[in-house]
């Protein structure tokens, strides 16, 4: 399963209502604050809306108690 740890970068301070919106639904409140989700299409179409004000990063999680 992969994980997408996801820290915001800019501020919303500008922003679309929409844009500041996405950012409180992925759980970031400010800037600096990192978040891990579950990568999903949904939460990779709301990291599109506000790419420019995060930064993505990939880990790998491993599945414990399956063999």
């Amino acid at each position: 399963m992969t994980r997408l740890v996801i820290r915001q970068h800019r501020s919303s301070i500008g922003e679309k209502i929409a844009a500041r919106r996405t950012l409180e639904a992925l759980g970031l409140r400010r800037t600096g604050q990192s978040v891990e989700q579950t990568d999903s299409k949904a939460v990779r179409g709301m990291l599109r809306r506000v790419a420019h004000l995060v930064e993505v990063s990939e880990t790998k999680t491993e599945t414990a108690g399956k063999e």
